[in-house]
């Protein structure tokens, strides 16, 4: 478990699937920015199974109750992450803090020049938490998905290890590599 100030974040097991199972499937949960499909619980097990180089991780409030999920996934040199909070937990903090986490996790403990996320240009939240922990906008990838009837575009947001001074939050047990 990586923790922080108000949040952890804890590895997804797949026994906990029936409970991010109704999140994936639920337009409320994805927002107005993000795409959704339909999927079963059986085909997000054997998407959880075939996971590779991506982990899935809860975002949990110190009390253990579950409020979002943050991934981070392998792309070619690069690692990506991604991240959903319910509705009603948006807009205190979480968000930013598990980013931070991630983030520092990530070079903490792994052999990465880069981390980067995408995000709609209109959704200024979001683009608020990567700021916060340290991203740049580089651009606009124009109509990189399709979602709810249209093209959207995306924008490109990443911080190189050289920009990351240091943790912004130090989970308690991990110390900086010399």
């Amino acid at each position: 478990m990586l923790k922080g100030h108000k949040i952890n974040l804890k590895l997804v097991e797949k026994c906990e699937l029936p409970i991010l199972h109704p999140w994936f499937n639920d337009p409320d949960f994805n927002g107005e920015f993000e795409s959704f499909g339909q999927v079963s619980l059986t085909e997000l097990e054997k998407i959880y199974e075939n996971l590779k180089q991506e982990q899935w991780y809860w975002v949990e409030k110190t009390d253990g109750t579950k409020v979002g999920y943050i991934a981070q996934m392998k792309s070619g040199d690069s690692t990506c992450i991604g991240y959903l909070l319910l509705s009603e937990e948006r807009g205190k903090g979480y968000g930013s803090e598990a980013v931070q986490i991630m983030v520092d996790y990530l070079f903490l403990h792994k052999d990465i020049v880069r981390i980067q996320a995408e995000t709609h240009p209109d959704n200024i939240a979001s683009q608020r938490v990567l700021e916060k922990a340290g991203f740049m906008k580089e651009g606009l990838i124009r109509k990189s998905f399709f979602s709810r009837g249209i093209y959207r575009d995306t924008a490109m947001w990443s911080i190189l290890r050289e920009e990351w001074v240091e943790p912004k939050i130090l989970p308690i047990g991990y110390t900086r590599k010399a």
